[in-house]
């Protein structure tokens, strides 16, 4: 088959929405599947066509759902976008956020192929598809084909648009995550890892912060790993207030081959997100690493992990349950490895060649229906007009 993937957000970014494409994007091709990838450029950058990855409209970074989404607001790029489409004639265009801004939008509004969405965001309020539903909801309708990659995601999308929706996960790269990874290196204390965008208050650094300093009454000399972007600075007072300066190492971001490595090098990974979670990836990545997972009881990590199976889920924005889990789980090494096990069996469920050949399944369904359809639309329409031939020779 000939492929489409559409983003609405910079590649030059990375993000769950782009690493999902990715993904997709190389088992396809190690199929024998013909793929294109259409994203915005960021700024300073050139339009581009490698053969591969086009680049159309300048990415802008716009506040949306506790975060930065860098996309493109330009309607100018519609004509390129047309053209794309029907000189490539593919027979998938597959739109990840389809009715974000521009050019999801623009490539279903063009597409005369077999156009599937997938959506990712998981959020308690959308102004965005409230305002614009009567014209988003023309651009919905031309959808044939709609994923959810979770319970949470389904819930937020069918609030607005409702309708059937195929639920295919996230996955994971089950070969780069492994519990035999050599770790970064041996910290020869109880450690306690963070993984993301720890400035984004969703995350939930503050009550992870807050619990150590009740988790060191039992292990005064535990050590929490906070790997990701962000500014630490923004953290000092707690810190400080809870005495926390031996306790606490800021990595910040780590390439992607090095990021492994630091899942093996800790006891227990901890996710304090406060909501807007539509998945949970980095519980994936610590699961398929064989570690243990405390993370909130939010839907998106709900449907991920289950409590007391690979791991534990508290209340969020609780400080005192997240304290309670993390000594828990430091004290019991026995439960950790039984967890850590868990964990790696169900990770190995979100493959991310057993995502790749669902949603393949997806697409060739979609492509047999509209075969049937069309093959069947010669007979309606003459059994409607041999109908409205009788009717008028009686009136007649």
């Amino acid at each position: 088959m000939r492929i489409l993937f559409v983003s609405p957000f910079d590649f030059s970014y990375p993000g769950g929405v782009n690493e999902h494409i990715l993904h997709l994007d190389a088992e396809y091709r190690k199929l024998g599947h013909q793929t294109r990838i259409l994203a915005p450029r960021s700024p300073g950058e050139a339009e581009s066509d490698d053969g591969h990855l086009i680049k159309l409209g300048v990415a802008v970074p716009v506040p949306t759902n506790g975060s930065t989404a860098r996309i493109t607001l330009s309607p100018f790029v519609s004509g390129k976008v047309r053209e794309l489409l029907q000189r490539e004639r593919f027979d998938i265009v597959h739109l990840h956020e389809p009715l974000a801004p521009m050019l999801p939008q623009l490539a279903l509004l063009h597409s005369r192929s077999i156009n599937v969405g997938t959506f990712h965001a998981a959020r308690s309020r959308n102004w965005g598809y409230l305002s614009a539903k009567p014209l988003l909801g023309l651009l919905f309708a031309k959808l044939h084909g709609r994923i959810a990659v979770s319970p949470a995601a389904l819930e937020s999308i069918a609030r607005y648009f409702p309708g059937y929706y195929e639920l295919i996960p996230n996955g994971i790269d089950t070969e780069r995550f492994r519990p035999d990874v050599p770790p970064v290196q041996q910290f020869g204390r109880p450690t306690v890892l963070f993984v993301g965008r720890f400035n984004e208050s969703r995350k939930g650094l503050r009550y992870l912060l807050e619990a150590l300093v009740l988790v060191r009454r039992e292990f005064p000399d535990v050590l929490l790993l906070v790997v990701g972007p962000g500014d630490p600075e923004r953290f000092q007072r707690i810190i400080e207030r809870g005495e926390l300066q031996d306790n606490v190492r800021f990595v910040g971001a780590v390439p992607d081959d090095v990021l492994p490595s630091y899942y093996t090098a800790c006891d227990v990974f901890c996710a304090p997100a406060t909501g807007a979670e539509s998945f949970g990836i980095v519980l994936l990545e610590a699961m398929a690493s064989g570690r243990p997972v405390i993370a909130s009881d939010i839907r998106g990590f709900r449907f991920v992990l289950r409590h007391g199976v690979e791991g534990l889920l508290v209340e969020r924005k609780n400080p005192d349950a997240l304290a309670v889990a993390l000594v828990h789980l430091l004290a019991d090494a026995a439960l950790r490895e039984r967890l850590g096990k868990a964990g790696r069996f169900r990770a190995q469920q979100f493959s991310w060649p057993v995502i790749a050949q669902r949603t393949l399944a997806y697409y060739e369904r979609l492509l047999r229906g509209v075969r049937e359809a069309e093959t069947a639309l010669p007979l309606d329409w003459w059994s409607s007009l041999r109908v409205a031939l009788r009717a008028w020779s009686r009136r007649v």
